[in-house]
């Protein structure tokens, strides 16, 4: 959620703005709907601020109010306010069906992500097993620092950007923090060595995950592309040998094909 200490260090901070996306940021796969007081408990704001945001949000079309009581849902509007984003983004139109092929040569998934905040997230994926307990999809978020794109994303972002990063998890994910930071210098060290970062059942126990970051940022963002693989299809050390340099050769296409 939005940092208290923003509103007083920074005088041109809408504080309220921050609230209102903090309430459509409460909203999570698998839990479609939500009440004013599950709201007011997640973003710590007080009923009745919920109450007026929650309205104003139905008005706006962000939020819809749910058919059973008092709940709501999120709004189409919010998918409008999206596709600009996605549409102008060319690197998917390029990417995909090189991941799609990839997807279908590994038997796996293969995505495009991007950072926010203290998550991963989808902006494309191809998938060539329905087997995959884990199902990505467009807008879905991962953790940082238990995945192989969010390990891949802060070797690849300059020393300012990652440190801000990790700090941010570690106030806003402490659990997640605590559990996962010590494993940070081995992420470090395995990028510097071979250009890609791993994932072994760290994330979930089924699944196996590799990930390459771009070279370079694309539009001030640093784009990763990630593969997902089930473990039932191989040792970790076989995947590794095959998969990773696959990958690379992927990312190195789509950047030329770029210009990068």
């Amino acid at each position: 959620m939005t940092d208290p200490d923003s509103k007083v260090t920074d005088p041109q901070f809408a504080s309220t703005l921050a609230q209102a996306i903090d309430v459509l940021a409460c909203f999570r796969s698998g839990e479609p709907t939500l009440g004013n007081k599950q709201i007011s408990v997640r973003t710590g704001l007080s009923p009745s601020t919920i109450a007026r945001l929650t309205h104003t949000l139905v008005q706006l079309g962000y939020l819809r109010r749910a058919p059973q009581g008092r709940r709501y849902l999120l709004g189409p509007a919010l998918l409008t306010l999206s596709y600009p984003l996605l549409a102008s983004l060319q690197l998917r139109q390029i990417a995909r069906p090189l991941m799609l092929r990839l997807a279908l040569e590994i038997n796996g998934a293969v995505s495009l992500v991007i950072r926010d905040r203290c998550n991963m997230v989808y902006v494309e994926t191809s998938r060539a097993n329905e087997t995959l307990q884990a199902h990505p999809d467009i807008g879905a978020a991962l953790p940082m620092m238990s995945t192989a794109a969010g390990k891949a994303w802060l070797c690849r972002a300059c020393a300012e950007e990652r440190n801000a990063a990790l700090n941010r998890i570690r106030v806003e994910q402490s659990d997640h923090y605590k559990a996962h930071h010590h494993s940070l210098a081995a992420t470090y060290r395995e990028f510097e060595r071979y250009g890609y970062c791993s994932n072994n059942q760290q994330w979930v126990p089924h699944s196996f995950g590799f990930a390459v970051p771009f070279a370079k940022p694309i539009d001030g963002n640093i784009f990763v592309l990630n593969c997902g693989v089930p473990i039932t299809d191989g040792s970790f050390a076989e995947r590794n040998r095959q998969i990773p340099k696959r990958l690379q050769v992927l990312v190195n296409s789509v950047q030329n094909t770029l210009g990068l």
